[in-house]
């Protein structure tokens, strides 16, 4: 690994996390940020690795996924340290810098060893960090199931969670579940006990039950608008609740198809940018072109930007973070700022991680993104390496 890295930015903006700055440089040593300056210096240090950005280049906080299955042909539920490996060091390339490795609906054997596979897992230097797991079900409702297989759906057990969270050496840090279902609200407290955040998702829930769940522990959403009980003028649901509750923070797949633009804009306008989380909830097709793939067992079958299984349900996506900042940005005429903390500082208060991740602040991990001029990503540094450069 590098010693130390000099990022120079000129006449670009510099999307600090706490403000935005029109040039500067950030200095990274060892994996950390060590130094922000608001000028180009005159002279560098001659150990230093210097890279000078172009200029319109704006410099984000490290992108980070909350909710991805999968990427470059691998999948979390593959459970080998290849795949995680392969999905680590493919994110760069759209500006993610670290993740949840994202379960889905299956045998509960194969989620155990997804499992077992995580906790043994540490992310290589160079590749974006896996930061724990999302447990997207067992727990969920089967008329809400989506691309989940309803075979495999299990009811609320807090015993198995306990089990799971051992399994996993504690690194479950989210699990998306119904809690509408019979015991729903004692698992919510189970895995709150476990330190696990809980996501309202892939649920029938009524207000009424949301209300009950939020006073339970839940405190997040899972894909807004998908896989769940939507708005009507007599039942405002899951999403009403989503929308209107402040305890909650809210997943959006912003990638037009999952939520239209239109849609995405309401929740932009009703949630805000303090409460929304980008993710992209991509499975193992995303890089890898049209064609057809495999999800829990299930064919998948890839077109442009949507993936579905051969009943035509969407089953999850091959959106970049990259795209979905470019496409939120579009949909809400939202700022760079916003944009950071959808991508960035939410997911980091989320998780508890706001001391080493989620804004480019001293003493946090040297995570970064560039965008160059065009919007694309050009630079991608995790942890004080250079893990992608156009």
């Amino acid at each position: 690994m590098r010693r130390r890295l000099a990022i120079c930015l000129q006449r670009g903006t510099l999307v600090t996390g706490r403000g935005i700055w029109k040039q500067g440089t950030v200095w990274m040593e060892n994996g950390k940020f060590t130094r922000l300056e608001r000028r180009i210096p005159e002279r560098i240090p001659p150990e230093t690795d210097v890279i000078r950005l172009p200029d319109g280049s704006q410099v984000f906080p490290g992108f980070i996924d909350l909710h991805i299955h999968g990427a470059a042909g691998a999948d979390v539920m593959d459970a080998v340290p290849e795949a995680l490996e392969t999905i680590a060091r493919a994110l760069p390339a759209e500006g993610t810098t670290a993740f949840l490795a994202t379960t889905m609906t299956g045998e509960p054997e194969a989620i155990e060893r997804a499992l077992e596979n995580v906790a043994r897992f540490v992310s290589a230097p160079g590749s974006a960090e896996c930061l724990g797991v999302h447990l997207e079900g067992p727990f969920i409702h089967p008329d809400r199931a989506g691309a989940q297989p309803k075979r495999h759906i299990l009811p609320p057990d807090p015993s198995l969670a306990r089990r799971w969270q051992d399994l996993a050496g504690g690194r479950i840090r989210l699990v998306t579940l119904a809690p509408e279902r019979p015991g729903g609200l004692e698992l919510i407290s189970c895995f709150r006990d476990l330190d696990v955040i809980v996501s309202i998702g892939h649920s029938d829930a009524t207000w009424e039950v949301c209300d009950r769940a939020i006073a339970a522990g839940a405190s997040h959403v899972t894909h807004l608008f998908n896989g769940m009980r939507g708005l009507h003028h007599r039942e405002a649901g899951v999403a009403g609740a989503a929308l209107l509750r402040e305890e909650l923070t809210v997943e959006l797949i912003a990638d037009g198809v999952h939520v239209s633009p239109p849609m995405a804009g309401l929740a932009y306008r009703l949630a805000s940018a303090r409460r929304l989380v980008l993710v992209t909830d991509a499975m193992r097709a995303k890089c890898m072109g049209d064609g057809v793939f495999e999800l829990g067992g299930q064919r998948v079958r890839v077109v442009g930007n949507e993936a579905r299984l051969e009943d035509g349900t969407l089953a999850g996506s091959v959106l970049t973070m990259c795209d979905a900042v470019a496409n939120m940005r579009a949909f809400t005429g939202c700022d760079a700022e916003e944009a950071a903390w959808m991508t960035s500082g939410n997911p980091a208060r989320i998780l508890g991680m706001e001391h080493r991740k989620g804004s480019i602040e001293d003493g946090k991990d040297a995570d970064l993104t560039v965008l160059g001029p065009d919007g694309r990503v050009s630079v991608t540094v995790c942890r004080g390496v250079v893990s992608y450069s156009r």
